[in-house]
Order: C-alpha cells, then structure tokens, then sequence
C-alpha cells in the first residue's frame, strides 16, 4: 500500500535516514540508495510517496518517490542569533542576505522555519518519535505565525 510522509531526518554521509508517515505511526527507515540518482536531493521536510515492507529491525521503505520539487540553489550567509546559553551566537543558514544589518532577524519562510526545528530537534532529542516532532513543529510554527517571525 503507498503511504506518504515527510522526510524527518537524513545523513548523507551515512546514507540513510527516517521518514515521518503522514498518518501517524512508527518511523520508516529508508536508505540514501532507495532514492538512486535523486539521493543529493533529500532533505528533512521533503514530502515522499512510499511503500514499507517488515525489516529485520522494523519497517524499512521498499520503494520511494520523492513529491517535492527540488528547491533552487541559495547562497549561504551568516546571521545572528540569541539563545539562552550563548547570546548573538553566529549561525550559517541558506536564506539569501538582505544586505542590511539593523539588528534585526530574518523572517523564514514556514518552510525554513519547520526545516530548522526539525534539526534542532534531531541533534538535540534524539529519543523523540517523528509523530513528536511533527507535534511540536505544528505548534512552534503556529507560535511564530502568531508573532510575525515566519511568513505564511
């Protein structure tokens, strides 16, 4: 049966990842050979279509097709950013420089935004299921339309 999801994690240099079923439910597990030639395409968020079968450790894709289309390439820049544990902390994002630096953040895209909570996510609670960060994504996103820090 073809189910969709979402791409909740991916190392490339390891070559596999996770994807989050759209209907809720264990993770699917999916190695960057599933995808052939498309491989360098896959990213967290990316929407797929695929097919699971039973694995020796839990359910594994049998077949995958990427849903999205690849974004256009952009320029990396640095911003600043303010956290808690290190305040105007430089971070290397993808968003394309405004050519103004009064102070102020850039406003993501709800796409950007999802993109990097996911990250932050992963690499900082890892236990947590795809359903979970799906969960909390909605409400973070939501919580920064609400106060004009992701554009809708």
């Amino acid at each position: 049966m073809v189910e969709t999801g979402r791409i909740l994690r991916f190392d490339e240099v390891r070559g596999y990842g996770f994807i989050a079923p759209n209907a809720g439910g264990e993770d699917v597990f999916v190695h960057a050979n599933d995808f052939g030639d498309q491989r360098h395409l896959v990213h967290p968020g990316m929407r797929v279509e695929y097919e699971v079968e039973e694995g020796e450790r839990g359910l594994k894709v049998s077949t995958v097709r990427i849903l999205d289309t690849p974004p256009p390439p952009r320029r990396e820049h640095t911003r600043t950013v303010a956290s808690a544990s290190a305040p105007f902390t430089p971070v290397t994002t993808d968003h394309a420089p405004t050519g103004d630096d009064d102070g102020l953040c850039d406003v993501l895209s709800s796409r950007e935004f999802t993109a990097e909570v996911t990250e932050l996510l992963i690499q900082h609670v890892p236990s947590l299921t795809g359903a979970q960060i799906a969960q909390a994504r909605q409400h973070l996103v939501a919580f920064a339309r609400s106060h004009g820090w992701v554009e809708s």
